[in-house]
């Protein structure tokens, strides 16, 4: 036990041995710190150090899955209110509509990216807004999904036009794939946001935005709607994972529902929650709220796909941050000097530079993980394995992701994003004013460099906890013996306060690009 004590003062003191000069990540301005940057990355670091102490001595945490629940269905008015589809029909349309027109003023609109609403739409409003959203609120885009609801449009028409056929030609989803094929698209995704130097072009996004619906509309019309939504359409596959740490869920009360399921949806202790395809067919079912985060403890094991998407999806948002900064550049410039300036408008030196950085960057996240998961298996003598025990601790680490994603967008969302007011109106860049908003003004002063600053360590710090205490839940879950369990999360404290500390220093840093 004493030596683990060791390990993690050893990597406190290293890591808070950074101090530099604070920046508020996101703009231009410089914000003075009240006090040098090295003693709130110290403070933050024995904040998420001292939140052990208090979780494991002074919480009471059972092994049990029981949690409180209130279904917001329960009444009648409620349930016809939120289920209809008379209430739900004009949701879907719009959601519809805006895939639309994200296709068509990508290849119609301004060529401008400022005066075209589908960059701001896609990179700003939908994905950083949705991934907020589905965190916190809860699985909104397994209601919105466009080509979910064009699918099923579809198979209604379907069968009406050919009764006793289904439109999907049924084919059974290999399980050996899991969720490789949303993960391989989500990358893709990701080195497009990161690398591809024209991904705030229009036409580009409009390409891609009809490259992915052939995709998915495909992969739903070989497999099924649910088979594929859960296994291949990237964006259900990860606004899932996040909507895990949300205040509401569906949970399917009949579970003979469950047993016309494409997949595998109880758990380990029997329970259908979140599961979309068993809660359109149930006839007892519940949207519930509960507490935050505790979606991210259900007892059911966690396959390899998951742990590497759960795994990229933390590398992406660090590097998303990290490649903003002078420290990148100065990669980027070597890379250049390297392999020289030329080459073409896509395959060149910076953009090497930039996929070395989504490529690598991840392994070395997974490699890091890898490395305390050993430690990790050897506190406990080997009674887990160490592949094992970073499965069993990967949902852990989403709080960590959704926080600094949060600390890191919430510029671009607040201001940047205020671009789609205008666009609202002139959607194409063609002059029009449909709505009275097209002279709206950013209002940039909406929050500034300083409480940027204090938000973010709160949001990190506060991120960084609920990891301990989940890895601590499910620590005894998983270990019968509590001082066995305590031992087992000594390494994983050590690499949270460790990323607490390497999250604040980025967020810190000025944006050079």
């Amino acid at each position: 036990m004493n030596k683990w004590k060791i390990v993690l003062l050893t990597a406190v003191a290293m890591v808070s041995l950074v101090a530099w000069p604070a920046y508020a990540h996101g703009f231009g301005e410089r914000t003075e710190l009240p006090v040098p940057l090295g003693y709130f990355l110290i403070g933050a670091g024995l904040a998420v150090a001292l939140s052990f102490v208090f979780i494991s001595l002074l919480v009471k945490i059972s092994a049990g899955v029981s949690y409180w629940r209130f279904n917001l269905i329960g009444s009648g008015w409620s349930k016809a209110t939120l289920t209809s589809p008379l209430t739900l029909l004009p949701v879907k349309l719009l959601s519809v509509i805006l895939l639309g027109l994200v296709i068509a003023t990508g290849f119609g609109g301004d060529s401008n990216s400022l005066l075209n609403f589908s960059p701001t739409f896609v990179w700003i409003v939908w994905w950083v807004g949705m991934a907020i959203a589905v965190a916190l609120v809860g699985n909104i885009w397994a209601l919105v999904n466009p080509w979910k609801i064009l699918f099923a449009w579809g198979e209604g028409l379907y069968r009406l036009i050919r009764p006793g056929h289904e439109l999907p030609l049924g084919r059974e989803y290999p399980a050996k794939y899991g969720i490789w094929p949303g993960l391989v698209l989500f990358a893709l995704y990701t080195w497009i946001q990161d690398a591809y130097p024209n991904s705030d072009v229009p036409i580009q996004i409009a390409i891609m935005a009809v490259i992915y619906s052939v995709i998915t509309l495909g992969g739903m019309a070989i497999f099924g709607k649910h088979q594929w939504l859960k296994k291949g359409e990237a964006f259900s596959v990860i606004f899932g994972l996040l909507s895990r740490f949300s205040m509401t869920e569906v949970r399917v009360v009949d579970l003979d529902a469950c047993q016309a399921c494409s997949t595998e949806c109880r758990d380990l202790d029997g329970e259908c929650v979140d599961c979309y395809e068993c809660f359109e067919r149930a006839k007892t079912r519940e949207i519930n709220l509960r507490p935050f985060a505790i979606g991210l403890c259900r007892n059911e094991p966690v396959t390899n796909d998951v742990l590497a998407l759960v795994v990229l999806m933390l590398a992406t948002v660090t590097f998303d941050g990290f490649s903003a900064t002078s420290a990148w550049a100065e990669f980027q410039t070597f890379v250049v000097n390297s392999f020289g300036s030329g080459g073409g408008e896509i395959f060149n030196s910076l953009v090497l530079a930039d996929t070395l950085g989504v490529l690598l960057v991840p392994v070395g996240f997974f490699l890091v993980y890898m490395f305390f998961s050993k430690l990790m298996a050897g506190s406990v003598d080997g009674q887990v394995g160490a592949l094992e025990m970073a499965r069993i601790f990967g949902f852990s680490l989403i709080p960590i992701a959704l926080a600094y994603n949060i600390a890191h967008f919430i510029t671009l969302l607040l201001i940047q994003g205020q671009l789609i007011v205008p666009l609202l109106s002139d959607p194409f860049g063609s002059g029009w004013n449909l709505f009275g908003t097209v002279d709206y003004s950013l209002n940039i002063s909406i929050i500034n460099a300083r409480i940027l600053w204090f938000l973010s360590v709160a949001l990190i710090v506060l991120g960084h906890v609920l990891a301990v205490y989940l890895a601590h839940r499910v620590a005894i879950r998983t270990f019968a013996n509590r001082t066995t369990a305590l031992r087992s999360q000594y390494p994983m404290l050590a690499l949270m306060v460790m990323y607490t500390v390497i999250s604040l220093w980025i967020i810190a840093q000025p944006i050079v690009q």
